[in-house]
């Protein structure tokens, strides 16, 4: 059974830094690309991050230099280290595979971000 359970979400004030985790089980971490995403109020789910079973990473233009996506094939983790945050990064963070189809959403983690 796959599962995805996020965390580290939280309230910070604009400029600040949050690190978001994700554990995942039930599938075969090692060979998937992983993937962080947002959902903010009123909007759809958004690609944030993707980084590949061999390191690469690619991010939306949105949070590019301000966010680092990581790994750790041992833990079964994904990392989404986030700085310079800002009023509009606020939304719920999820994780998943990056590829078709995508695996059961976990329940997501919040982010604030006061201005």
């Amino acid at each position: 059974q796959v599962q995805l359970v996020e965390s580290g979400g939280g309230l910070v004030q604009a400029g600040g830094s949050l690190r978001l985790s994700c554990a995942a089980s039930g599938i075969i971490f090692t060979i998937n690309a992983m993937g962080w995403y947002r959902q903010a109020p009123g909007k759809q789910r958004e690609l944030v991050a993707i980084i590949t079973n061999d390191g690469s990473t690619n991010y939306a233009d949105s949070v590019k230099g301000r966010f680092t996506i990581s790994r750790d094939n041992a833990k079964n983790n994904v990392y989404l280290q986030m700085n310079s945050l800002k009023p509009e990064d606020t939304a719920v963070y999820y994780c998943n595979v990056a590829t078709f189809p995508r695996k059961p959403w976990g329940q997501g983690t919040q982010v604030t971000v006061s201005s």
